[in-house]
């Protein structure tokens, strides 16, 4: 028997929980979401997951955010996209407005600091966690494993464009997608067990009945987006500088917020001086440990603009604005462009462009999880050969060695949930704050 499709009121639950429990940039937040809405409530098939998750891959902008808002869409239409996107933003951006009022005003705060150190270790395990149960999934064949490798090769060793690497992948799935059957994205009924599979199958006409309605909410959420823009340009000001900055941003962060970072520390801090580098980083740091998409680090940025220029009031409104210019367009893309993707399942070629870019997607999580990891467990960071950046091995952290250790023991042995995982991490990295490791 096909599980029930959840209520409206009942996915926003979910939805709520993942939102609070985001940490750790797109490679846990994909697998935060896969564990929920896959593996323990069969609301959607791997199958269909991987196919959104691949669409939202080629999009600019933070790719689990737009997966939720597309998972919520295809459950509840575009009460349940906005929804689900939303509560995936607006938790981690209240914790990021009140650190970014604390750091503004006190500076780093070292018990803050050692609770999120402890919650950077737990999410490291998420994120292996993740790339083992995607590889398991998406990579059956050869050319899919080769698609993976040369993915991960092309962006950890040299650096290569995300966009060029999503379509080169792409290009090989549509140019031979019988190498691709086996994977998430293969005709029959594989991984079709899901409420979503049955209520469509029952319903074959649903998606067509919901393409109008999303059309619309896509263009009006481009509208919103840019009329604050298009009201603050003539005036001038820093409020109109955050506007125009960030909605530039908005249209070229393919491949997250790394893809972006250099570029907007170099305009934010060279050329509008809103903030320091030191400061751009402590913003990283802040983004990278509390919950929700890491282009939250545009907000801290967008407020210490409002802070430093209008006082508190100046940095609300800064953090509103670019919250506002930053995720619009997050749900204009989905909703223009979900109705027309989801017709693609049927269409073999498409198809098997989509598994290419599954394929490589494993790549990329491997180069998020070797790129975090080095930073959780490292201190210093020194420049290789090609695009390499290798660890400097006498600053290896022994306290995040431990912490570490310990998540991957309660998750993968003790078999404890994500929860469970993130506090007694947090909690043991808040001891060690205090004791003065």
């Amino acid at each position: 028997m096909n599980p029930m499709i959840p209520s409206f009121g009942e996915a926003l639950r979910v939805w709520a929980r993942i939102g609070c429990l985001s940490f750790g940039g797109p490679a846990a937040q994909i697998a935060l979401m896969q564990r929920e809405v896959v593996d323990e409530r069969r609301w959607v098939s791997d199958r269909r997951f991987l196919h959104a998750l691949n669409f939202c891959m080629l999009l600019p902008g933070p790719e689990a955010m737009q997966l939720a808002t597309y998972l919520g869409w295809l459950m509840h239409g575009v009460k349940g996209g906005v929804a689900a996107g939303l509560l995936f933003v607006l938790p981690g951006a209240a914790v990021m407005l009140a650190l970014s009022f604390i750091y503004a005003l006190l500076g780093n705060v070292p018990l803050v600091a050692g609770l999120f150190f402890g919650l950077k270790c737990a999410v490291l395990i998420l994120v292996i966690e993740a790339l083992l149960k995607v590889a398991k999934r998406a990579l059956k064949g050869a050319l899919p494993w080769a698609l993976a490798a040369a993915a991960f090769l092309a962006l950890f060793v040299f650096g290569l464009p995300f966009p060029v690497v999503v379509l080169a992948a792409a290009a090989v799935g549509f140019a031979m997608p019988n190498a691709f059957a086996l994977g998430g994205h293969g005709g029959g009924t594989a991984g079709s067990n899901s409420a979503l599979d049955a209520v469509l199958a029952s319903d074959p006409g649903r998606i067509a009945a919901m393409a109008p309605l999303a059309r619309r909410a896509g263009l009006v959420a481009l509208a919103l987006w840019l009329w604050p823009v298009v009201l603050l340009m003539p005036v001038g000001g820093v409020l109109a500088d955050v506007a125009w900055f960030f909605s530039k941003m908005a249209v070229v962060t393919f491949g997250g917020a790394y893809a972006v970072l250099a570029y907007v520390a170099q305009e934010a801090v060279e050329h509008y001086r809103w903030l320091s580098a030191p400061e751009m980083l402590a913003g990283l740091g802040l983004a990278e440990t509390t919950p929700g998409p890491l282009i939250l680090v545009l907000q801290f940025v967008g407020f210490l603009a409002g802070f430093r220029d209008s006082g508190p009031l100046g940095g609300i409104a800064a953090t509103v604005l670019t919250l506002w210019v930053t995720f619009l367009p997050c749900f204009a893309w989905i909703f223009l462009g979900a109705p027309y993707v989801e017709r693609l399942h049927d269409v073999e070629r498409l198809r098997g462009a989509l598994a290419g870019v599954t394929a490589a997607v494993v790549g990329v999580i491997a180069n998020l999880a070797i790129w975090f990891g080095l930073r959780v467990l490292f201190s210093r960071i020194v420049d290789g050969p090609f695009a390499l950046t290798l660890p400097d091995p006498f600053s290896l952290q022994p306290t995040a060695l431990l912490l570490t250790a310990l998540a991957g023991f309660a998750l993968f042995r003790l078999k404890l949930g994500v929860v469970p995982v993130l506090g007694l991490s947090a909690l043991a990295g808040l001891v060690l704050s205090l004791i003065g490791l």
